[in-house]
């Protein structure tokens, strides 16, 4: 029997560790030949290592195709040449998974300006950078085949779709994922190209820092008879589904995997709407109406649930 990614090739950011990681052995377990991205630094963007290998050996050890790469995605010419890689390597690129990340939390009146760019480089840029290369290389691919079936699933998180205290950076980052990815599935649906989006929740490297909890252990290979609520992998099936030719009608959509739950979700639409009978508003009688009729309390504090 086929294997769901059987013939595709895919690239994963932030592979070496955690939930990049776990996509990318459930990946190259339902056939698809990987490049394994991963800059090998800490989780606060210092330094640079081979992790990325590591991963390769354990793809390559269950007879799957593998490649390491170790370049920076927030890089343009680096995040260029991922891409370029897969073609090299294998002919072709068919998915894109954007998972690299690092975090820099403070609360705004300590985070340093360079914090924020940092934070937003890997994640931010370092998506668009990615996908932006990809684009143009099925561009020019559909400009032969017409529909290319490629892939892009990116990753946001609970931050960023709801805020977090401390993660100003962090936040706005996966929030602006969501909008770039919901812009790219329009952009990119005329060439076949599918844009999807996921929030994974798991214990990992950069979770841990926020908890204070100590960094997981990371198993080679899933073990359904010791399951684990937080395992990194816990997300990989869905990632792998969303890469193949089965997701075809799913784009623009975004979707939170925690433990064994897939959410299906939906942000940013009308609740309530008040209107003045084509007239303007007047500032100083809104906030009875808005009280009354929109929020239905003249309690303060709904943001905080008071």
């Amino acid at each position: 029997m086929a294997k769901l990614l059987e013939g595709k090739v895919a690239l994963v950011t932030g592979a070496g560790h955690g939930i990049g990681r776990g996509h990318a052995l459930e990946l190259a377990a339902q056939g698809a030949k990987v490049v394994v991205n991963d800059l090998g630094g800490s989780v606060s963007g210092e330094g640079a290592g081979r992790d990325a290998e590591k991963v390769v050996a354990i793809i390559r050890e269950r007879g799957g195709e593998a490649v390491a790469d170790f370049g920076d995605v927030g890089d343009e010419a680096q995040a260029g040449a991922m891409v370029q890689r897969a073609v090299q390597e294998f002919g072709r690129i068919d998915v894109v998974v954007n998972n690299a990340g690092i975090v820099r939390d403070k609360a705004i009146w300590n985070m340093g300006a360079a914090d924020f760019d940092l934070v937003l480089r890997v994640h931010l840029r370092g998506t668009w950078l990615t996908c932006r290369a990809a684009a143009q290389h099925w561009r020019e691919r559909s400009k032969i085949e017409g529909d290319v079936k490629g892939r892009i699933i990116n990753t946001t998180s609970g931050a960023g779709l709801s805020g977090h205290f401390g993660q100003t950076n962090y936040a706005a980052a996966k929030s602006g994922i969501v909008g770039l990815s919901l812009t790219l599935s329009l952009e990119l649906a005329r060439m076949g190209v599918t844009v999807n989006v996921i929030g994974p929740g798991a214990m990992t490297r950069i979770s841990a820092t926020m908890s204070g909890a100590a960094p997981p252990k990371e198993a080679d290979e899933f073990d359904p008879a010791l399951w684990d609520a937080m395992d990194p992998s816990n997300s990989s099936p869905l990632v792998a589904w969303l890469a193949s030719d089965q997701s075809g009608h799913v784009t623009g959509q975004v979707f939170k995997a925690l433990r064994d739950r897939i959410q299906w979700l939906q942000g940013w639409n009308e609740i309530r709407a008040i209107d003045n009978k084509g007239k303007r508003w007047d500032a100083t009688q809104l906030g009875q109406v808005l009280a009354t009729d929109i929020f239905g309390t003249r309690a303060p504090g709904l943001r905080l649930g008071a």
